[in-house]
């Protein structure tokens, strides 16, 4: 997949970039109403039962490997066990993976017809994930609310070359790319939620921890203190667990795995929002429905299910947020051809696409060229 072709950038022929065309630019010829209309009406019905039974799929699966894991693998000759324990952190974190993406649907009301009952879920699933469930539901809104645009958007919004740190291009190097993805998988989500590293410029420090930063308002600071209770509930029970089980014992069992998760939310999240083929916008260009057109469908194999299809259906996703993600397969046939050239998608392995991205896409400047905007920008790799 992804294989084959080349596309244009700014009228020259560029290096294979999984064949992806750039997204037009132009107001597309349809509506929001034209899109939801090719969209068959059960696409948007919730199902409380149906939203459950993932749920428990999830964590039934999660208990197995935790039971096998914890009962089996001390009888393991001591080779073996060096083996059996990194599967068990793969086959775990791509699970809790799933686990996360249920309660980022809790977070957009698409878990069931009852915003107490999807608010309760997702409180519970992210922050047993030391995810902030409130304080990160407020900031992803509003990345919903303005993706693409370079000056609200929320996260892993890009820089122009005039603002890149002055050490940036002696990373554009296959070391520097390793250290920079190795760094962005691993400390990228904690550095996000603590510190708004990637995220929107503010004018002073906003952390999704402190209620009175500036990502909230007066009305979402109790929604912050709830958050931050739950994970303090969360980390005590870890704290009583590790006095109890010991610290490896946590770590191997709980700790890697949580750093997996949090590696493919990094990686899934910046493979949706980053492409050579995407546009940003400034407030002269920017409007909302081509704003949520830039955003890119992958594919992650056998993973599309693991991960409840947020990867293959992320611009079903972001046109129709509310939709629970059993029917995100079907609505994305279905408005296909209704998008025409203006449904992106790359079939690029995704290790593959990982490591273009990073060499390809490293700020952006605006397209001044003939038919370009100065408030439009594209990603650019050359210093």
């Amino acid at each position: 997949m992804g294989a084959g072709g080349r596309m244009l950038v700014d009228g020259k022929k560029e290096e294979n970039r999984g064949s992806v065309n750039r997204v037009p630019i132009e107001k597309p010829p349809f509506t929001l109403g034209q899109i939801k209309q090719a969209i068959p009406p059960h696409c948007f019905r919730r199902s409380l039962l149906r939203s459950f039974s993932y749920v428990v799929h999830d964590l039934c699966l999660a208990s197995l490997f935790y039971y096998i894991a914890t009962s089996y693998f001390h009888f393991l000759p001591q080779p073996f066990s060096y083996i059996a324990w990194p599967v068990y952190w793969v086959l775990q974190g791509c699970i809790l993976t799933g686990v996360w993406v249920i309660a980022h649907e809790c977070g957009h009301h698409a878990f069931s017809d009852y915003q107490w009952v999807d608010d309760t879920v997702g409180l519970i699933l992210h922050s047993a994930l030391l995810v902030p469930y409130f304080s990160w539901k407020i900031s992803h809104r509003r990345h919903h609310s303005n993706t693409g645009s370079m000056e609200r958007d929320e996260v892993f919004v890009p820089k122009p070359k005039s603002k890149l740190s002055c050490f940036a291009k002696y990373l554009n190097n296959p070391p520097g790319r390793v250290l920079s993805l190795v760094v962005t998988l691993t400390l990228g989500w904690p550095m996000y939620l603590a510190f708004n590293v990637s995220g929107r410029y503010y004018d002073r420090l906003a952390s999704h921890y402190n209620p009175y930063g500036p990502i909230y308002s007066d009305r979402e600071r109790l929604q912050v203190y709830i958050s931050d209770a739950g994970i303090f509930a969360v980390i005590y029970a870890l704290y009583k667990i590790a006095a109890t089980k010991g610290l490896a014992w946590l770590l191997c069992t709980y700790g890697v795995p949580l750093l997996i998760v949090n590696a493919f939310l990094v990686l899934i999240t910046f493979l949706q929002h980053t492409h050579s083929a995407l546009p940003h916008y400034d407030s002269s260009e920017w409007d909302w429905l081509r704003g949520a057109l830039s955003t890119m469908d992958r594919d992650y194999g056998v993973l599309n299910k693991v991960f409840h299809n947020i990867t293959d259906t992320h611009v079903a996703h972001h046109l129709f947020s509310t939709m629970p993600h059993y029917h995100a397969m079907e609505a994305t046939k279905a408005i296909k051809p209704i998008l025409g050239k203006y449904y992106p998608f790359d079939g690029t392995p995704i290790y593959k696409a990982m490591w273009r991205e990073a060499k390809e896409c490293l700020y952006v400047e605006p397209d001044v060229g003939v038919g370009g905007s100065k408030g439009v920008f594209w990603y650019r790799n050359k210093f």
